[in-house]
């Protein structure tokens, strides 16, 4: 919580002023509270030339200018998804988060975050990158440049602009450099590596992460370059009730040849030149926590592993389409179409 946008109701409008003044890169707003510390109002810049307007000396207190009838989210109740897209829809910029008895116990900026997942992300980096040697004989494939950011860190920056805070990456292979790359917080959140003792496949090194804040789990290898919605592929996820939701880019085969179908021997009409499109596992998953127990200890285990676990179980497997860009950056060519594309991407 950010105690730079709160302020007492019995400080003076020029106190106010000072503070506002103060604000650098972040919306000019100020939460005021009581002697107890319990909001009562907002104030913005706008709110004091107004009420200087009215013919209110600055010296005057904060509580003659505030606004009384103030937005606000309730802690436990209101402060899902939901309804923070709803303030974002609303062009609020800050938005406090109160407790049953009006503390403040967070300020969300919707100008820096899009939303507050409530999920836990594992990324996995603990591959050798073979198909990229040499560049990864010295240097591990999330650490390669794009643009630059190494690969990793579009998706890290990504995840905590979606307000996720329990961020955990796997690491194996020269796994001393993503130790250290990570030993900085990013915007206050320690990023907590991981290592594994072995090869676990793409999903079995989650069993080392000693703890899950949330019940949504997002698992997703390190080395993609993508601008998928998390917070549509999360309510999405939450909508259909799935255990597993993964993530899909479409995949478009063209056949350049007519193509019979066939009834046995015969002939029974020609498709020319068919277009088939398909769905291809984007290694990006939401799931429910307790299903991760389904995962071996210490055991070779893939993702898609867990999937067919999951199915041959009866368990909800749900696909969610990506419909924005999506490079899995695992050979040269797909290094270079994403350096491509990042010179063309605005932060």
């Amino acid at each position: 919580m950010n105690a730079m946008h709160i302020i007492s109701q019995d400080k003076t409008l020029i106190d106010a002023l000072k503070v506002i003044n103060n604000i650098r890169e972040e919306p000019l707003v100020l939460f005021v509270v009581d002697s107890n510390q319990k909001m009562v109002g907002t104030l913005t810049d706008g709110d004091v030339r107004r009420a200087l307007i009215r013919g209110i000396n600055v010296e005057n207190q904060i509580y003659e200018a505030m606004h009384k009838d103030f937005n606000f989210l309730r802690k436990g109740i209101d402060d899902d998804v939901v309804n923070i897209h709803r303030q974002r829809d609303l062009k609020m910029k800050l938005v406090p988060i109160l407790d049953e008895n009006n503390f403040i116990v967070e300020i969300i900026n919707l100008e820096k975050y899009r939303t507050k997942l409530p999920i836990d992300a594992v990324l996995m980096a603990g591959g050798k990158g073979e198909r990229l040697r040499p560049l990864t004989e010295k240097t591990p494939k999330p650490l390669i440049k794009v643009g630059d950011k190494c690969i990793i860190d579009y998706n890290i920056d990504n995840l905590l602009s979606y307000g996720i805070k329990h961020i955990s990456v796997t690491v194996n292979y020269l796994a001393e450099q993503l130790d250290e790359h990570f030993q900085i917080e990013r915007d206050g959140i320690k990023i907590n590596t991981i290592h594994e003792p072995k090869y676990l496949g793409t999903i079995g090194s989650i069993k080392f992460v000693d703890t899950f804040y949330n019940d949504t789990i997002l698992v997703m290898n390190s080395d993609l370059f993508t601008n998928i919605d998390y917070e549509d592929f999360y309510l999405h996820f939450k909508k259909h009730d799935a255990d597993m939701s993964v993530a899909a880019v479409p995949y478009v085969v063209k056949v350049p040849y007519g193509i019979f179908q066939l009834d046995g021997r015969n002939i029974k009409g020609v498709t020319e030149k068919p277009t088939i499109s398909y769905y291809a596992n984007a290694g990006i998953y939401l799931i429910k926590k307790e299903r991760l127990n389904l995962i071996p200890d210490n055991v070779f285990f893939n993702a898609t592993d867990f999937m067919d676990s999951l199915v041959s179980k009866g368990f909800n497997v749900i696909r969610y389409p990506v419909s924005g860009y999506w490079i899995d950056i695992g050979q040269y060519d797909e290094l270079e179409r994403a350096r491509e594309i990042v010179k063309h991407i605005k932060d």
